[in-house]
């Protein structure tokens, strides 16, 4: 193990106790905060570049440490920044059927059909309209933030008309959410129609969650 090597192990500890775990006051479950995981990331990448770089004037130890800390501050903004939309995002869709997921520094937002859409249907339900008039409440305090719109049905008759109705889908979602403030050129809209299936489609169950909208946010800066 190199001297450098050697130095940065420490520091590599540390981090990690900032990457904490929490309890999501709606599941249950434990997770990781992102914003410990961001920072943990930039931690290490910055004391390594800190420690290789410098004309000499500077001790090896301290540039490393001065790189781990704006590391850290780096890697740590994207994570708080996604740690705050997504706990919105939770206490806004609670009891509206709409999940929540986290992914690295991604949010999905899975919308099923039962929720959305009527059968055979690219209009918006009330309940659903409701619903993103909050997500578009939340959307519009973090403008940081790509938004991806995907359409998906069931394998149920005809792929090409399937295929034209999942986009007709995330299309509506993508004007309503236009409508509602977020600016259009964050939105992004696909169809994949029954080509990405997340349950089996010989249940009326599994299809039932395969006919879905989801929206997934990304950090548009990952620095």
């Amino acid at each position: 193990m190199t001297k450098t090597v050697r130095m940065i192990a420490p520091l590599a500890a540390a981090a990690l106790l900032v990457g904490c775990t929490t309890t999501d006051p709606y599941s249950g479950e434990t997770q990781r905060n992102q914003t410990g995981t961001g920072a943990t990331i930039g931690a290490l990448v910055g004391a390594a570049a800190g420690a290789l770089s410098g004309d000499g004037s500077t001790s090896r130890r301290d540039r490393a440490l001065i790189g781990a800390a704006v590391g850290a501050a780096a890697g740590g903004g994207v994570g708080a920044y996604m740690d705050k939309q997504e706990e919105q995002l939770r206490q806004s869709m609670e009891g509206t059927g709409i999940g929540v997921e986290r992914q690295g520094n991604d949010i999905t937002l899975n919308m099923p059909s039962s929720v959305t859409f009527g059968f055979d249907s690219s209009d918006l339900t009330t309940q659903a309209r409701n619903a993103l008039n909050d997500v578009s409440s939340v959307l519009t305090q973090y403008p940081e933030t790509r938004v991806n719109i995907a359409g998906h049905t069931d394998s149920t008759g005809d792929a090409g008309y399937n295929q034209g109705l999942s986009e007709r889908r995330a299309q509506a979602v993508g004007n309503y959410l236009s409508q509602g403030g977020v600016a259009s050129n964050r939105l992004y809209t696909n169809g994949y129609g029954e080509n990405q299936p997340v349950a089996s489609n010989e249940s009326e169950a599994g299809r039932s969650q395969n006919r879905r909208v989801e929206i997934t946010l990304t950090p548009i800066s990952q620095g």
